[in-house]
């Protein structure tokens, strides 16, 4: 039987930059204004947020318009800069869907830059975790590498 608590993500990536740029990245809200849309031929809507203690949250709304947004809310369980993330993440797209899932992001030196590690938890169908596998952290960690190459 699969259950949400066995819909589990896993990818990693090797980044151009050491831990501390990478975590940056990832956390800082003008930083991440920058490569939400750094792949983008057309400008779109980026709004983001980011109180970066336990506690704390950061959110973010995106898309091409106003009438279609996504909308993240991250809650930060574990900040442990730069070598470890942990959030709880409830989203949703312009249809109305939405959901709640478990991150947790490791930041680890390796030869040629940083090995950002993703086990995400909680899915709510296979498809939406193999959405997020094949689209949605492909583009944030393609997005986050131009971003690092450039800077």
């Amino acid at each position: 039987m699969t259950t949400t608590d066995t819909l589990e993500l896993r990818m990693t990536r090797v980044l151009p930059a050491t831990p501390e740029q990478v975590f940056d990245a990832y956390t800082d809200a003008e930083k991440q204004k920058i490569w939400f849309s750094i792949l983008d031929e057309t400008p779109g809507i980026v709004e983001i947020t980011v109180d970066l203690r336990v506690g704390g949250q950061q959110t973010a709304v995106w898309g091409p318009d106003r009438d279609t947004l996504f909308h993240e809310t991250q809650t930060f369980l574990v900040i442990d800069r730069p070598h470890r993330l942990v959030t709880e993440s409830s989203g949703g797209g312009p249809d109305g869907s939405s959901m709640t899932t478990h991150v947790d992001i490791t930041f680890e030196a390796v030869d040629g830059g940083t090995l950002m590690s993703v086990v995400q938890t909680g899915f709510p169908a296979v498809e939406v975790r193999d959405f997020f596998s094949q689209q949605v952290w492909v583009g944030a960690l393609d997005r986050i590498e131009a971003f690092l190459v450039r800077q």
